[in-house]
């Protein structure tokens, strides 16, 4: 884990009502579109989340954040699900959970946990951390209403199955609003039905910087944690935990070689045909295009064969060490 650059003490915790309101008048996150540069979460809301969205399956899970803001840093300090759940890349909150969210936010109050809402998560299941068109648009009117205001997305799968953290901290561009430089916002292996919502709305919101911290009372007792539960680390198998997973990663790259396959195949036999070969624009961009996906299959193809030789070598790893006697 990234360690956090704030002051690693207790002192994070305090809430100071007067500057927080200070911040929150001066709104410098209107002037600029990429003010906040980073998110700091607790290890308590991260808990939260990681468990709620394991806890959904292959459904979609969504819940709200609270914490504060300190410069261009956005502070999570705890998490709290909604009753909402949502199929593939949609989910919206209804009315039954905008009525929980209320009546929490009351009753939070009531046992001084004065910090707001400042953002909301929801779960990608397999499919990784980033936004999709429904996302975008949701997190707009966020932004337009309740800045500021964080999108997080987890892919508890691949969180499980790569033993490292699969979230991504977003917020979205003002609309009509051109950055100078266009991020990447993911790099992971995206299926090929989801592959369309992705590119057309990737350049509406950038990734924020992910850290996380812990109080001196929360390293106590993660370290009593590990110190029981230790050897459950080595004795799971995160592939056996998710079976599916890599056949269907399996498939969704076949599907896309066949598909730039099939694409190359009628570009050849349109040229062969063609009386005229003269480079205009058009096929410029058209080869391009091809070259990006092309590129984008392999750079696919070749994170999760590394991922698939580094869990093979741990498994090869515990069986020497576990049965040389």
């Amino acid at each position: 884990m990234p360690l956090d650059p704030l002051p690693l003490n207790d002192c994070i915790y305090i809430y100071d009502e007067k500057y927080q309101k200070k911040q929150l008048n001066k709104k410098t996150w209107k002037e600029d579109p990429c003010y906040f540069k980073s998110v700091h979460i607790s290890l308590v809301a991260l808990m939260k989340m990681m468990i709620h969205c394991w806890s959904g399956n292959s459904i979609e899970v969504m819940g709200l954040m609270q914490g504060k803001i300190y410069e261009d840093k956005m502070i999570v300090m705890d998490a709290f699900c909604l009753p909402v759940e949502g199929t593939e890349t949609r989910v919206n909150a209804q009315a039954e959970a905008y009525e929980y969210m209320v009546t929490y936010q009351d009753i939070i109050k009531q046992v001084n946990r004065p910090e707001n809402i400042i953002g909301w998560y929801h779960s990608h299941p397999g499919y990784g951390s980033w936004l999709s068109g429904i996302d975008v648009e949701t997190q707009l009117q966020n932004q337009k209403y309740q800045d500021p205001f964080l999108a997080i997305v987890i892919d508890p799968i691949r969180t499980v199955l790569t033993r490292k953290i699969d979230l991504g901290a977003f917020r979205t561009y003002p609309i009509n609003y051109k950055p100078d430089i266009l991020q990447q916002n993911y790099h992971e292996v995206i299926p090929s039905d989801k592959i369309e919502d992705f590119d057309v709305h990737s350049h509406k919101y950038y990734a924020l910087k992910v850290n996380y911290f812990k109080s001196s009372l929360d390293s106590h007792i993660l370290w009593l944690l590990l110190s029981k539960y230790w050897f459950k680390t080595l004795t799971l198998s995160s592939s056996f935990m998710n079976k599916e997973y890599l056949p269907s990663k399996l498939l969704n790259l076949s599907e896309r070689i066949n598909s730039i396959q099939q694409l190359l195949e009628k570009d050849e036999s349109d040229n062969f045909s063609s009386t005229s070969h003269f480079c205009t624009q058009q096929s410029y961009v058209h080869e391009k295009k091809k070259d990006d996906v092309l590129y984008k299959i392999i750079n696919d193809i070749n994170d999760l064969a590394n991922k698939e030789i580094h869990r093979i070598s741990t498994q090869i790893l515990k069986n020497k060490l576990f049965n040389m006697f």
